[in-house]
């Protein structure tokens, strides 16, 4: 394979024409054949990923190249949605007609063929009229990709159908014209060998029936299969309204530019990820996060592409458009993992790679073996369907199909669920996770302080103290600050204006509010003005503190007056999460810079173990890795959880790395698994999901090499025939489709189930 620099160009192609995953190799061998390509061919996902340097190589020169090999291609960038749900609705209507048309012939053929008391005089020309359109017309998929591989020298599952089809009536024909097999009245077929030269077009139709209605079924298993992915695809929106000059202008979503005003009437979808500057409304997220509680968005608000807006009409500033957007990274992620291959499968490409040369070989050497045990004409007959059944019984698809159905699965509905995976390498490591390292700001907390309670002094009230406080607070942009801020516009309304307004730095602030001079602070900025603190409120403070709660003092005229606690609490859905991960017998970690007094308090909140060896406190950003190297060094496997810049190099030493969506993007480029919505539940809806995939590809692979294993040397000792042997081929492939399919119903936690109850 042809080494590429990192710098070089990266495209994603749409392939059609492919029917089996050797066909995928010869596409993959191809392109990696041409100077400065590398490149990774999925049958699964009819997909390629081309890493290429443009000084040798194009685009064109790459599909030029794929369409020379007998196949189609395009950039994935230039197919949209419904494209591709054409083209797969078109391969299925194909392969429907064929099989619907060569059933009607077929089937009369197979009856008179199997059952002697259906025979008559000469029926034998009567079933190769019947038969010629179904192995010719009917079985012309399977023909015209074996020459267009012949043509370059390759072989796929298709030469292997094509090869056995072509000898069944090969044969027949001559034993028609030379055998003298019309002068036979009778011939059973269900019998396991033949007893004299017989026609075998009831095994040439019946072959291309049966395996017509295998790739049938498989392309609409496939088709669900992708439904996800399409899905999401089709979420963005189609059109925007621009605002230009006070004029509202309809355009192409792909033409927003970021700056552009964008126009958001109710129950329209946002196009683009920015910032709300005109209106109010409710956002419905649940397709991008999963959670079916909308969400309120005022001047301000951070919103993002996909979303709908339910109520009000918004003006939104882009911020984030096109492949910078959040929804396009999501989009790629998937795809991204959809893509990548596992080391089982790494082996399944290279064993299909020499699986049809060897089958071949295999079945030239059954029928010498079986025609030297004999010189007789039924020894010859027997040779003959002995080495047909070898041709016809072999499947290299359930390997080629076994790793990526069941990851195109996995990753679609996890997508569904606002969790996107990275890769199949991450569904290894979730196997050994048995602790889990939570962030504690942001990702157990909700990140932002809340005013918890107001202890207020004799003589004072609580109006009085939060219009005075909140007043001064609402010009700082300290986060204790903004609590109080918050808490007192939301109990009061408006709040006066300040003047000789002062910020001291770990201190407070001071300042004049409605001729008041208003302290807020800690004690060290009350001490310093010869401010009295009474005996109740450094009670006050001291037991908020022992509580891991921020406790301000606030003092006007000369006293204090009140004491403030702030707090950043936590997510309501935590204590849930910790609960659920117990439950996988998983032991959760509490990771913080924060002192020990606020993580304890956190962690009891919570229900994780308030020990010095589940909370871990007063960790500085840079020390996070350390931690997680000393867990990984005492043997146990870790997952981290976090969401901010100082929990990336964390995430990326974590055996598993899991982002919250709410958080950073450096946070979610380190990780390996990304929770969308920020909800720590669907934490362990993404282990759980990521080892239900790991699963279904274990069972797939292990079928598929057992019934290979199992059914060729079957075929080769004569305990096969070829007609059973046709129906045996097609429904290892559809098994594997189908249980891949059984993720879409994979029981995870009750979280789950309720958001897509509710959606």
């Amino acid at each position: 394979m042809t080494t590429v620099d990192t710098s070089a160009n990266q495209v994603d192609l749409s392939i059609t024409g492919m029917s089996c995953n050797a066909c995928a190799m010869t596409i993959e061998k191809g392109l990696n054949h041409l100077a400065g390509v590398e490149a990774t061919v999925n049958f699964a996902t009819e997909s390629a990923r081309v890493t290429f340097d443009a000084l040798q190589v194009d685009t064109v020169k790459l599909v030029s190249l794929i369409e020379s090999l007998g196949y189609g291609a395009r950039p994935l960038a230039e197919t949209t949605p419904d494209m591709l749900d054409a083209e797969v609705r078109e391969r299925v209507a194909m392969l429907k007609s064929r099989l619907t048309a060569s059933i009607a012939l077929g089937v009369p053929v197979a009856l008179v063929s199997m059952f002697a008391a259906l025979q008559f005089a000469n029926w034998q020309w009567y079933a190769l009229v019947l038969s010629a359109p179904v192995v010719t017309w009917g079985a012309w998929p399977f023909h015209r990709a074996a020459l267009m591989n012949a043509r370059h020298r390759a072989t796929t599952m298709d030469t292997l159908i094509s090869l056995g089809i072509v000898a069944a009536v090969s044969w027949s024909v001559w034993a028609l014209l030379w055998g003298h097999a019309a002068t036979q009245s009778v011939h059973d077929s269900m019998t396991s060998m033949g007893d004299g030269v017989h026609v075998y077009f009831e095994v040439a139709v019946a072959v291309t029936i049966f395996l017509l209605a295998g790739r049938y079924f498989e392309a609409r298993a496939k088709r669900r299969a992708g439904d996800a992915l399409r899905a999401l695809l089709a979420l963005g929106a189609r059109t925007a309204t621009i605002l230009r000059d006070g004029e509202e202008t309809t355009i192409d979503a792909v033409l927003i530019r970021v700056g552009d005003m964008i126009v958001v009437r109710p129950g329209e979808i946002i196009a683009a990820d920015g910032v709300v500057m005109e209106g109010a409304s409710s956002i419905d997220a649940s397709t991008l996060t999963g959670e079916s509680v909308p969400v309120d968005v005022q001047v301000g608000s951070k919103v993002t592409g996909t979303t709908v807006n339910l109520t009000g009409r918004l003006v939104v500033r882009a911020r984030r458009v096109g492949a910078d957007s959040t929804f396009a990274q999501i989009t790629k992620l998937v795809r991204d993992a959809q893509s990548t291959k596992a080391p089982v499968q790494r082996l399944a490409d290279r064993v299909s790679s020499v699986f049809v040369p060897t089958v071949i070989a295999l079945s030239i050497l059954t029928f010498v073996a079986w025609y030297v045990m004999g010189d007789d004409i039924e020894r010859l007959a027997d040779a003959f369907e002995a080495a047909v059944s070898v041709l016809i019984i072999a499947c290299p698809c359930a390997l080629g199909l076994a790793t990526p159905t069941a990851l195109m699965v996995g990753s679609g509905r996890a997508a569904q669920m606002g969790i996107v995976i990275k890769g199949v390498d991450v569904l290894q490591s979730t196997r050994r996770i048995d602790t889990v390292v939570f962030d504690k700001t942001g990702t157990v907390t909700t990140g932002v302080m809340q005013l918890l309670d107001v202890v207020v002094a004799a003589g004072a009230t609580r109006a009085e103290v939060l219009g005075f406080a909140g007043a001064l607070e609402f010009a700082s942009e300290h986060p204790v600050a903004k609590a109080i801020a918050s808490a007192a516009r939301a109990e009061l309304g408006s709040l006066a204006s300040v003047q000789q307004f002062e910020s001291i730095a770990g201190q407070g602030t001071v300042g004049v509010v409605d001729g008041h001079r208003v302290m807020v602070g800690g004690e060290q900025l009350l001490n310093a003005r010869t401010v009295i603190i009474a005996g109740p409120l450094r009670e006050a403070l001291k037991v908020a503190r022992d509580s891991g709660n921020t406790a301000v003092l606030v003092a006007y005229d000369g006293m204090a007056k009140a004491v403030c606690v702030v707090a950043d609490r936590p997510k309501t859905n935590s204590a849930a999460a910790i609960a659920s991960l117990r439950e996988l017998g998983l032991r959760p970690v509490l990771l913080t810079g924060d002192n020990l007094a606020t993580a304890l308090a956190v962690a009891e909140q919570v229900g994780i173990e308030t020990d010095d060896q589940h909370v871990i406190a007063g960790v500085l950003p840079a020390e996070k890795v350390r931690v997680v190297a000393d867990l990984q060094e005492r043997g146990y496997a870790v997952a981290m959880v976090g969401d901010g810049v100082n929990d990336a190099a964390a995430l990326a030493q974590a055996d598993v790395g899991i982002a919250m969506g709410t958080g950073t993007d450096v946070a979610m480029s380190a990780s390996d698994l990304t929770i969308v919505s920020g909800d720590l539940r669907l934490v362990t809806d993404a282990i759980l999901l990521s080892r239900a995939t790991l699963r279904t590809i274990s069972a797939n692979v292990f079928w598929a090499f057992a019934y290979n294993a199992a059914a060729i040397p079957l075929a080769a000792l004569g305990y096969m025939n070829p007609m059973w042997a046709g129906l045996a081929m097609a429904l290892s492939s559809v098994f594997v489709v189908s249980n891949s399919l059984r993720l879409r119903s994979a029981k995870l936690s009750q979280h789950t189930a309720f958001v897509h109850a509710t959606r």
